[in-house]
């Protein structure tokens, strides 16, 4: 006995010259209703329209820890160094 498939619906598809007619508005579809679609010429999946989920960006703390705050730009840094280049 063969185990049951946990097979999702197939998308809607829709041949190229009606996705041309209809480019538009399925693309209005697909980012209203956030379905695909599978676009075929002559029966064979060609291309996809899928929507875009994009991830809303924090922008409140996202420069955390990668900007360096300097009061005094123009003071000494305590750090004793040598801008002469070594002569041999």
């Amino acid at each position: 006995m063969s185990k049951p498939s946990k097979r999702t619906p197939a998308e809607p598809q829709i041949p190229a010259a009606e996705f041309k007619a209809k480019c538009l508005s399925l693309m209005e579809d697909v980012a209203t209703h956030h379905r695909s679609f599978t676009v075929t010429k002559r029966g064979k999946p060609v291309a996809r329209l899928v929507p875009i989920e994009e991830e809303p960006v924090a922008f409140v703390g996202s420069l955390r820890d990668l900007v360096v705050r300097a009061d005094a730009l123009t003071e000494p840094l305590g750090e004793v160094w040598n801008a002469e280049p070594d002569r041999a």
